[in-house]
């Protein structure tokens, strides 16, 4: 029975159940949208095509792994972890002969994969180019449709792809930049893929050529295996995985061996879990905090129903499953269409990460059905979740008192929600507390969105005292703008409640938009403040293309000038990750200054790493100490601690020899150089006119471009907090047109007693502004303790990075939002003729 009357009260109540409807299916929708994210990650295909040929392929492990034993109450407990490598490892070459006499291998082909990019870099069409040794053209296979095979060192064969697009023929020539200084080769012929390469482009060397260009003596990035006739897939994978057993080896086969070939689809896994983990986890307690606020205004409007149905006998019990029941139809509803919708906002959102780099387009997207069953499973239990909170004021209220609740808001909030919100604001400051003593990024961004959301929630709750107080302190000013300023005094101070419904969405949208925007630039502007101090070059060499060739330092060098190369990669320090860079320790002083705190650069080394403050903190060094690493491509290393230096934000955790590191990264090249010489820019420009794609920046051009670089970047991560703003924003309409749609009664007895339309749409402006006033004044207030928070754990200085043009448009959005969804519903409402309206509600 009380089933069917849930549902002839949905049907009845259609217009009052839109708002619940709405805020649950964005919910829902933006649940689902992070979960084939997160399901992206974890299992996204990532298709082979270099290695189609080959159903085996054996490459090294791409992970650093650490077992610790743990021993409690007499139980021993054993635990593996695995994070991934920043560079490819490599395995020895003698390996091949082993696997070649394995049982059922027909032929071992050994692959060798380095940067190799045409010049100029845009003529692959955007496609990444690799260079390989054309023996492991087998691998795919390529066939030879022009020309012949690459025989001397100045040859090479291109793909069919690349001489289309370059209109290239055996015969021409083509500069190509490797990973030494650039070489202009002989087209000695074309070939074409047995199989779709839609990713990459492959330009193929002779084997003495690309060992040169692969810079790894004695070791290959993979083998490809192929079977013997009649022997069966799966039992060659089982004798090769027993042949290589205990090499470190690993053997892949199907799907697999796409991760093997595309090292940053591997990567943009984890990248893409921890960013669904992080947008998922924010968009529920979002969603739940918005969806709670939606039903309580929803059940806020309904008083007079439901104390009508507490004084003729119905228990608070059935009152409560009552409105559980609506709030299951209504989330079953909105659940199921938000599901449906999450699905195509979620693979807009992948291609959109896919187009701004984020996300490689060899790892493909995947959506099954577990998101959206999570995202229903969710929007139900959070609809029945906000239906009993909202429901226990109504339901707990005696019979003899329904009538008389029904029509005066309680004067002061419950002594449970009270306190309720004073432990969340000091659950929030505890939050903020230790945003203070965070020094790593990805520690302090989750709990950077969670202190806000979390203090967000405390306004929810001690909203109708805010809104009261604030009501006291706008009481002057508001009775200065005339009888419209009276009467939205009157209705803040006996309508707190329903007022602070609309206070927290709009808290919540200008708080969490400010930390979004601002929390990167903060981060950025104190590392770029940092670099600024640090380098005392007179120029930096940048590149275009790939880098910039140790050939074109050595060149600058021969006119006594100190030159810098840098190369940068990560390094793990047991199972922690820290940036790295290498720099060239001759004439270092000249081009670079750290901010050397103890130890001396002088004796950065082969043997040696000078460590940043902050990281020696963290690992308990000093000049001296012993570290023990693994470096980018899982070689472990041990080094000595020769100095610490205090622009760690700007220059990275660890600092290398140049050379030390460059042997362990994929592209050796350096990024920039840094140059101090009495030449001027034209001269050095002509000493580098050799190689193409160089330019000669001053530190303050070189610091604009990566200042751009960094915009771009940031983009990234605005985009993926986007469409958490932009559910709150529909939350925000959503709750001010609920607010005022309502209120069709009260509008009414206001123009019976003389008020005209222009002097009530007057009065909601001037609640509408007095709402945002306290909105914002809230909102900036969490955005700022959590910035300066953040900013003081990452950069050692309370100076958050808050653009005053990007501040003024948020409040400026968040205004015209209120302004828009409060002028639109009232006027709807006032169309109404006044007379009608109070005769139909007595």
């Amino acid at each position: 029975m009380m089933l069917r009357y849930a549902l002839r009260t949905v049907r009845a109540r259609k217009a009052g159940f839109l708002g619940a409807f709405l805020a649950l299916m964005c919910a829902s929708a933006l649940i689902t949208a992070c979960g084939t994210l997160l399901e992206t990650g974890l299992r996204g295909t990532i298709r082979t095509e270099r290695y189609a040929a080959a159903p085996v392929v054996v490459s090294a492990d791409q992970n650093v792994h650490r077992t610790t034993v743990k021993r409690k109450h007499g139980k021993t407990k054993v635990k593996h972890k695995a994070k991934p490598l920043a560079e490819r490892a490599w395995l020895p070459a003698g390996l091949g002969r082993t696997l070649a006499g394995t049982p059922g291998v027909a032929r071992v082909v050994p692959e060798l994969t380095f940067p190799a990019v045409p010049l100029p870099p845009d003529g692959t069409g955007g496609r990444t180019a690799y260079g390989h040794a054309w023996e492991s053209a087998a691998l795919t296979p390529y066939r030879l449709t022009a020309g012949r095979a690459p025989t001397a060192g100045t040859d090479v064969v291109i793909d069919r792809y690349l001489a289309e697009r370059g209109r290239l023929e055996p015969g021409d020539r083509l500069t190509v930049q490797s990973t030494r200084a650039p070489r202009t080769y002989r087209v000695s012929g074309v070939a074409a893929p047995a199989t779709a390469v839609r990713h990459q482009t492959s330009l193929f060397f002779s084997a003495a050529e690309a060992r040169r260009l692969a810079g790894h003596p004695g070791q290959v990035t993979a083998f490809g295996v192929t079977a013997g006739a009649g022997t069966d897939p799966a039992r060659l994978r089982q004798a090769v995985a027993e042949a290589v057993h205990g090499t470190g080896a690993r053997v892949s086969t199907g799907d697999d061996r796409g991760a093997v070939e595309f090292l940053d689809a591997a990567a943009a896994r984890v990248r893409l879990v921890s960013m669904g983990g992080a947008m998922g986890g924010t968009s529920l307690l979002v969603a739940v905090l918005v969806v709670v606020g939606t039903f309580a205004l929803s059940v806020q409007q309904r008083h007079r129903e439901l104390a009508l149905l507490r004084a003729v006998a119905a228990t608070s019990g059935q009152i409560r499953r009552l409105l559980g029941r609506e709030a299951l139809i209504v989330g079953a509803g909105a659940g199921t269409a938000g599901a449906l919708l999450g699905l195509v906002l979620g693979r807009w959102l992948y291609d959109r990460f896919v187009a701004l780099g984020a996300v490689p387009a060899t790892l493909q997207h995947t959506a099954g059905v577990l998101p959206p069953l999570a995202a229903v499973a969710a929007t139900l239990a959070g609809a029945w979740a906000a239906a009993r909170i909202a429901s226990r004021r109504v339901a707990r209220i005696r019979p003899a008192e329904a009538l008389a609740e029904a029509r005066t808001e309680r004067a002061r909030p419950a002594w449970g929600r009270l306190l309720a919100g004073l432990l969340l604001l000091a659950g929030g400051a505890v939050l903020v507390a230790v945003l203070g003593v965070l020094r790593t990024e990805a520690a302090s961004t989750p709990v950077t969105f969670l202190a806000v959301v979390v203090l967000s929630t405390a306004v929810a709750l001690l909203g109708p005292l805010l809104v009261r107080a604030a009501a006291l302190l706008l009481t002057g000013p508001l009775r200065l703008t005339g009888h419209g300023g009276r009467l939205a005094t009157a209705n803040l101070r006996g309508n707190a409640a329903r007022m602070a419904s609309v206070v927290t969405p709009l808290t919540l949208l200008i708080g969490m938009t400010c930390t979004v925007l601002f929390v990167q630039p903060t981060l950025d502007g104190a590392a770029r403040a940092q670099t600024r101090a640090g380098v005392r070059a007179d120029w930096v060499v940048a590149s275009r293309g790939p880098g910039v060739p140790s050939e074109a330092a050595r060149r600058l060098r021969t006119g006594g000038a100190a030159v810098t190369e840098v190369v940068r990669t990560t390094v793990r320090v047991g199972l922690d990750k820290y940036a790295a860079q290498g720099v060239t320790p001759a004439g270092l002083t000249r081009t670079w200054d750290p901010g050397v705190t103890a130890g001396s650069l002088h004796g950065l080394g082969e043997h040696t790493v000078a460590v940043s403050e902050l990281a020696a903190d963290q690992l308990h060094l000093k000049p001296g100490s012993t570290l023990k690493l693994t470096l980018g491509d899982g070689t472990p290393a041990t080094l000595t601690v020769a100095a610490l230096y205090s622009r760690g934000l700007g220059f990275g955790d660890l600092t290398f020899a140049h050379d030390l590191l460059a042997r362990h990264v994929d592209n050796p090249l350096s990024p920039s150089l840094l140059v101090s010489t009495d030449r001027t820019q034209t001269q050095l420009a002509t000493t580098l006119r050799e190689f193409p794609g160089l330019e000669v920046l001053s530190p303050a051009a070189a610091d604009s471009v990566q200042a751009r670089r960094e915009r771009t970047s940031g983009e990234v991560n605005l985009f993926a907090m986007g469409l958490v703003l932009a559910f709150t924003a529909i939350a925000v309409v959503n709750t001010l047109a609920m607010s005022v749609s309502e209120r069709v009664r009260e509008f009414a007895l206001l123009r019976l007693a003389g008020a005209t339309r222009r002097q009530v749409l007057r009065m909601l402006r001037r609640e509408a502004l007095s709402v945002l006033l306290l909105a914002t004044t809230l909102g900036s207030a969490i955005a700022l303790a959590v910035l300066t928070s953040f900013s003081v754990g990452m950069t050692g200085r309370a100076a958050p990075a808050v653009a005053p043009l990007g501040y003024v448009t948020v409040v400026a959005g968040a205004g015209l939002l209120a302004l828009v969804a409060t002028a639109l519903p009232g006027r709807v409402a006032l169309r109404v003729r006044a007379v009608t309206v109070a005769t139909a509600k007595e």
